[in-house]
């Protein structure tokens, strides 16, 4: 099938979506707006509510539910073989303030978040006899600091903490680890301006992949403290050595590997303060060696004036990213379609949005799908759950997103501290 045709086959098939309504993205590749520059930017998080009766919405022929609550800030999840779902629950950061400015974004963003205390802990969900219910819940290890990113390979189970990169024995059903972790290797964590810690491995689980935010928005503290930092990290998952991948991305939230091309992509957060519209969070495939910009440059090689001394030699080299979402939308989830998830959303990726809280006008807060095909995005995004801001008022925030083999959809919300379970109607 052409691509033309396979466009517009998935465009007549989304059509009858009227349930999941327009995503709100920007094109994939945008005429940007000049900068606009002020003593604060437009900040405004809609006010955080129970969800009483209410729960997300889905599009028509799919249904959603949760399958667990009160949780301790849930952030990413991983299917394991059995079907068991691990949950990473934890908050990190604590980057000292610089300016007022600083302060009250600070102040701000804390409105939007949830109380709880993050749990530092991987829990486990089980549905022992298959009818959607996880009746199954245990802590399978604690005392974790701040873990995000999560990966199987073979026996070993990889888990991302703010501060190293660890391993623990995976044995199919065990619900609780029987050791303490095993480092693989160290992290950058000094300040932590951007704590999460993303992680993806290769097909033959030889190369672990981690995302490395940068300490600030774009550089203010000096580059001297961004060594390691706006950058993916590989790493030989025997030894634990490291080297850099890819650099100049502000702050790869989420990394994932397209099933056909086996091609790393990253959902990115980008730089704030330019203005509503600038600059686009984006979805982009991760080459080795790759410049992506930050601090200098931005959507190519646009220069961010407020960045001094310039690098021109960097701006030029900066890769254009592949796929623009709607800026401070907050990617944080990334999950690609399997084999025999069903139609239209048959090929493509999840992206979960968390959500902006720096603009007048709000952004994202849904889970939307960007269809791919030949091993790139396609066509324009779709909104797949959505829901969790209406009236004024917020009640959940998408983070991680994962494919269940099975064809459901897995969503953490670490708003109302609950992971969601999207599934055909049957």
């Amino acid at each position: 099938m052409t691509t033309r045709a396979r466009w517009l086959g998935t465009t007549l098939a989304f059509a009858v979506l009227a349930e999941a309504g327009a995503s709100g993205a920007q094109p994939a590749h945008p005429d940007l707006p000049p900068p606009q520059r002020g003593l604060l930017p437009s900040m405004r998080i809609a006010e955080p509510a129970a969800w009483g009766d209410r729960r997300p919405a889905v599009p028509q022929g799919w249904t959603i539910k949760s399958i667990a609550t009160d949780l301790k800030v849930p952030r990413q999840t991983l299917v394991l073989p059995n079907g068991d779902i691990l949950v990473a629950e934890g908050k990190g950061g604590g980057a000292p303030v610089l300016k007022p400015k600083d302060y009250i974004a600070g102040f701000i963003k804390s409105k939007g978040n949830t109380s709880v205390k993050g749990g530092n802990q991987l829990t486990l969900l089980r549905d022992a006899d298959g009818d959607g219910t996880y009746e199954g819940r245990w802590v399978y290890a604690k005392d974790l600091d701040a873990p995000y990113g999560l990966a199987l390979v073979g026996n070993k189970l990889y888990v991302a903490n703010q501060d190293a990169l660890v391993r623990f024995e995976y044995v199919v059903g065990q619900t609780q680890a029987t050791a303490a972790p095993v480092t693989v290797t160290k992290l950058p964590s000094a300040i932590n301006h951007h704590w999460t810690k993303s992680l993806a491995a290769d097909a033959d689980g030889r190369y672990l992949y981690v995302g490395i935010g940068s300490n600030s928005n774009i550089g203010e503290r000096g580059m001297a403290l961004e060594e390691n930092r706006a950058v993916v990290w590989q790493v030989d998952a025997s030894s634990g050595a490291t080297r850099t991948f890819a650099t100049g991305l502000r702050n790869p939230t989420a990394l994932a590997f397209e099933p056909a091309s086996r091609q790393l992509w990253a959902v990115v957060n980008e730089r704030d303060e330019l203005g509503p519209d600038l600059v686009p969070d984006y979805l982009t495939s991760v080459r080795e060696g790759a410049f992506y910009g930050w601090p200098y440059a931005y959507w190519g090689p646009n220069v961010d004036r407020r960045v001094q001394p310039q690098d021109d030699k960097q701006v030029q080299a900066t890769v254009r990213p592949d796929f623009a979402l709607p800026s401070h939308s907050a990617p944080l989830g990334l999950s690609f379609v399997q084999p025999g998830f069903a139609a239209p959303f048959a090929e493509g990726a999840f992206i979960g949005l968390h959500g902006s809280w720096n603009r007048e006008v709000p952004v994202g807060y849904k889970v939307i799908f960007v269809p791919f095909a030949n091993g790139r995005p396609s066509g324009p995004p779709v909104d797949f759950v959505t829901g969790f801001q209406v009236d004024g008022k917020t009640m959940g925030r998408p983070v991680g997103v994962t494919v269940d083999p099975k064809g459901a959809l897995i969503v953490a919300d670490d708003l109302s501290n609950t992971v969601w379970r999207v599934t055909p109607a049957r």
